[in-house]
C-alpha cells in the first residue's frame, strides 16, 4: 500500500492537464462568468439612468436566445415549409440554412466592451483624424420622443469613418446597431463588429428564404425597442450626391408596424459631412468609365503607401488632421404622426399601395436627410472653383464668392459650419486644405483649380449642391 508507483511524464503531464482544466471548468470559469456578467449588469442599470433612449432587454439578451427565437419563429417556419413546397428540398436541409442565416445576421451586444472600450477607441479615433464637431441638434423635438419608442437613425453614408463618428456623438443617447455589409465579415473584425451590436446584411441577396430570416429579425429587433442606425443609400456616395433611396430594411420596419400598437416608430434623420473623405479618390475612380479599376492588391499597396506618407508628416511634425468632421441631428418623424397626417391606415393597404406609401415615405426622408447635412469649409470652396473653374482668382475673390454662397446657403436653411464662427478663418482652413491636397493650385497670389482635379473638386461641391439647386 506504502509502495510508489512510477507513470510516464506524459502521462504525468495530461493528468495535471486535465485536473487544471476541472478547476477551470468547475470553479473560475463559472465565477469569472459570475463577476463579469454583475459587473455588466451594473453597467447597463448605470447607463440606463442618464441614456435617452435606454438599452432596452432584447439588446442585452443572450445570442443563443435570440438565435433559436429567431430560428424557430412562426413566420419562419411557415417560410421553411413554404420554400420546400415550392422547391421540394428537405424540410430538415432548409432548417438548417435557417439556422445559418440566423447566426450569421444575429448579433453579440457587449454592453461594457461598446461603452467602455468601443467607445473610447471611437472617440480616440474620430478626434485623432479630424475635428469633430456637432452642428445642429433639435434638441426640443428629441426631447418629446417617448421613451418606449423604436427608434431608427436614418443618415447619408459619406464614408466608412461613419460608422464611428455618428456612434460617438450619439453615445449620450443610445447604444447604436448598425446594419453593416458583408465586406466587414472577416476574422477578427466581424466577432468586434458582432459585439457592438451590429448585424450583418448580404445587401445584393436574393435568396427568399435568406431576406425572410433578415426581416424578422429587423421587425424583433424594431419591436423590442432596439436603437438603429442605417444608410437608405445602402453604400458609399460614389459622386458626393446623395443616392437613391434603398427601401428595403426601412420596409421591413414600416410594413409590420402598427399605428394603435404603445410603441411608436420615429426616424431621426442625420446628416453627416468632411472636410476630407478617406476614400475619395477611390470613390470617384469607381465611376470613372476611362479608369482601370484597382486590384485587391493596389488598393493594400495604395493604403499602406498613404499611412507610410502620413506617418513620415507625423515624424516630421507636419502631419495636420483632415480638417472638419460635421454631424447634424434633424427632427424627428414619427410614424404614428405621419401615417395619421396622411389618412393611411397601413393594414388596410394592399401590397401595391404598401409599396406606393413606403416608396413615399422613403423620398420624404431621403429630403429630410438632405437637409439636416451640414456645410462644412471644403465644401463652400470647392463649391466656388467648380462655378468659376475657368478663371484664376485672388483670395479676396475667394471670400467674396464665398460670402455671397454663405448668404445663398443660409437662404435655403442650410446650416453652415463656421469655426471659431469667423467666416475669414473658415475659408482660410477650407482653402488650406485643397491646396495642401494639390486639388487648387496657388501662383503668384493667384488661385485655380489643378488640372484633372475637377473631378475631385466637383465631388465635395456635390455633397452641398442639392441646396443650390433644390429637387425635392
Amino acid at each position: 500500500m506504502t509502495e510508489s508507483i512510477s507513470v510516464p511524464i506524459w502521462l504525468a503531464a495530461v493528468a495535471a492537464v486535465l485536473v487544471f482544466w476541472s478547476v477551470l471548468d468547475r470553479l473560475l470559469i463559472p465565477s469569472s462568468r459570475w463577476f463579469v456578467r454583475r459587473r455588466i449588469n451594473r453597467i447597463v442599470t448605470e447607463l440606463n439612468t442618464r441614456l435617452q433612449f435606454q438599452i432596452p432587454a432584447f439588446k442585452l439578451t443572450k445570442r443563443q436566445v435570440l438565435l433559436d427565437r429567431l430560428t424557430f419563429d412562426p413566420k419562419i417556419m411557415a417560410a421553411v415549409d413554404s420554400e420546400a413546397h415550392q422547391t421540394g428540398a428537405p424540410r430538415d436541409a432548409l432548417a438548417r440554412q435557417v439556422e445559418r442565416y440566423a447566426r450569421e445576421i444575429v448579433p453579440s451586444f457587449n454592453a461594457y466592451f461598446y461603452f467602455r472600450i468601443g467607445h473610447y477607441l471611437a472617440r480616440r479615433i474620430a478626434q485623432s483624424l479630424y475635428r469633430v464637431r456637432l452642428g445642429y441638434s433639435d434638441d426640443e423635438s428629441l426631447s418629446k420622443i417617448s421613451p418606449n419608442a423604436s427608434i431608427v437613425f436614418v443618415m447619408n453614408h459619406r464614408s466608412n469613418m461613419d460608422y464611428l463618428i455618428v456612434a460617438y456623438m450619439a453615445a449620450s443617447r443610445a447604444a447604436l446597431s448598425y446594419a453593416v455589409g458583408e465586406w466587414a465579415r472577416i476574422w477578427p473584425l466581424q466577432t468586434l463588429i458582432r459585439s457592438l451590436g451590429a448585424y450583418f446584411v448580404r445587401r445584393n441577396s436574393r435568396n427568399s428564404l435568406y431576406r425572410r430570416v433578415l426581416q424578422r429579425y429587423v421587425q424583433m429587433a424594431t419591436e423590442s425597442g432596439v436603437v438603429q442606425a442605417m444608410y437608405p443609400e445602402g453604400g458609399l456616395s460614389r459622386d458626393g450626391r446623395l443616392q437613391r433611396f434603398k427601401l428595403g430594411l426601412i420596409s421591413y420596419m414600416v410594413s409590420a408596424f402598427d399605428p394603435k400598437s404603445d410603441r411608436d416608430l420615429v426616424f431621426i434623420p442625420v446628416g453627416i459631412n468632411y472636410d476630407r473623405v478617406l476614400e475619395d479618390r477611390s470613390l470617384v475612380r469607381m465611376i470613372d468609365s476611362s479608369a482601370d479599376q484597382p486590384s485587391n492588391r493596389f488598393i493594400i499597396i495604395t493604403v499602406l503607401k498613404w499611412m507610410g506618407h502620413n506617418l513620415k508628416l507625423v515624424l516630421r511634425q507636419r502631419w495636420y488632421r483632415f480638417g472638419y468632421a460635421c454631424v447634424n441631428f434633424g427632427t424627428p418623424i414619427s410614424m404614428r404622426s405621419y401615417f395619421c397626417r396622411h389618412e393611411i391606415d397601413p393594414h388596410a393597404l394592399d401590397p401595391d399601395a404598401r409599396v406606393a406609401v413606403i416608396a413615399r415615405l422613403g423620398e420624404d426622408l431621403l429630403g429630410a436627410i438632405a437637409r439636416t447635412i451640414p456645410v462644412v469649409p471644403v465644401s463652400l470652396i470647392a463649391t466656388v472653383f467648380v462655378r468659376q473653374s475657368a478663371q484664376p482668382m485672388s483670395e479676396l475673390e475667394i471670400k467674396a464668392h464665398v460670402q455671397r454662397l454663405i448668404n445663398e446657403l443660409e437662404s435655403q436653411n442650410a446650416y453652415t459650419h463656421i469655426p471659431r464662427a469667423d467666416r475669414d478663418y473658415a475659408i482660410t482652413v477650407g482653402l488650406r486644405m485643397l491646396v495642401l491636397r494639390h486639388f487648387v493650385i496657388e501662383s503668384d497670389g493667384l488661385y485655380r483649380a489643378a488640372d484633372g482635379e475637377q473631378s475631385m473638386l466637383e465631388y465635395y461641391a456635390n455633397a452641398i449642391a442639392h441646396f443650390l439647386t433644390p429637387v425635392r
